[in-house]
């Protein structure tokens, strides 16, 4: 059961309830393998593959993972189908309480092309500050802040541009969360398109959401509406279901087969092409997740 958070880690993290009930546990894109296994040294390995139903190409990675908690270490590494090599270092309450520094990089060695941020983020019980650089893209400084009080929640984030010296964009988020719901309103892209998200615990085994996008660079015209609801069939099993407005309705459904093991399912369909025949593109999709974690 989820629940509003009350400071979320980052801006973006604003309206996270509403944003996970409609978009997660909807895996009608392909069908995906997750396997997750754990050492007695702290050492956990991720194997996870999806075929993507649409293109029908398989891509897959496999994670390496250590964690040592004590000293508020983790390094993770990846390798992924497409050659690509990512590493992260994460170092938490080691210098500060509450300060925690991450750093990532990438490596393409086929094409040459690396990336790397460094990120520094800094918690408390009312605010929640970071600051991160990608180095070899501008470079760019990034900076965001969300603050809290009685379930009020401001948060908003700049980039700066360091070789052009001007800002790249700017984005702003403000909500209320409240113990069985939350509502939330987004500014992006420099407050040109502006999001609003609402989510309602209504029962212990009900879930309610909503999400409307507004665009105003886009040439269509009108806001994206999504509503959609969670149901927990037991403890073991919940579906969701969830629609827009432009007549796509997705069907999930999830069931926790033994301890470790769930398997996902879902569905998508046009409801405006339900009588086609024969309709271009792919109108409707099906696909399934499962994942075994020891």
């Amino acid at each position: 059961m989820s629940l509003p958070q009350p400071v979320p880690p980052s801006w973006k993290d604003l309206g996270k309830s509403s944003n996970d009930l409609l978009s997660k546990d909807y895996p009608f894109s392909g069908t995906s393998l997750e396997v997750k296994t754990k050492t007695p040294s702290n050492v956990a390995f991720k194997v996870a593959g999806l075929r993507d139903s649409k293109s029908q190409g398989i891509t897959g990675d496999i994670e390496a993972k250590y964690a040592d908690y004590k000293n508020g270490l983790v390094f993770t590494e990846t390798w992924t189908t497409s050659n690509v090599l990512k590493s992260q270092i994460e170092l938490e309450n080691y210098l500060a309480k509450g300060l925690k520094l991450d750093i990532n990089t990438s490596l393409i060695p086929d094409k040459g092309s690396k990336s790397a941020l460094l990120n520094v983020t800094y918690k408390q019980s009312g605010v929640h500050t970071r600051g991160a650089l990608d180095v070899f893209k501008g470079p760019t400084f990034t900076a965001d802040t969300v603050f809290g009080r009685d379930g009020f929640l401001f948060g908003a984030e700049t980039a700066y541009n360091v070789t052009e010296g001007k800002i790249a964009r700017y984005a702003a988020a403000i909500g209320y969360n409240a113990p069985e719901y939350a509502v939330t309103l987004h500014g992006l892209n420099n407050l040109n398109t502006f999001s609003a998200s609402y989510y309602h615990r209504v029962s212990p085994d009900v879930e309610a959401g909503a999400k409307a996008v507004y665009d105003s660079k886009s040439t269509t015209s009108g806001v994206a509406l999504e509503v959609g609801a969670k149901a927990y069939l037991d403890s073991a099993a919940f579906v969701k279901a969830k629609i827009n407005n432009s007549g796509v309705l997705a069907l999930g459904y999830t069931q926790t087969l033994r301890p470790g093991v769930k398997a996902s399912f879902g569905l998508a369909l046009d409801t405006q092409r339900l009588n086609d025949i024969a309709p271009s593109g792919p109108a409707h999709k099906v696909g399934a997740s499962i994942t075994f974690d020891a």
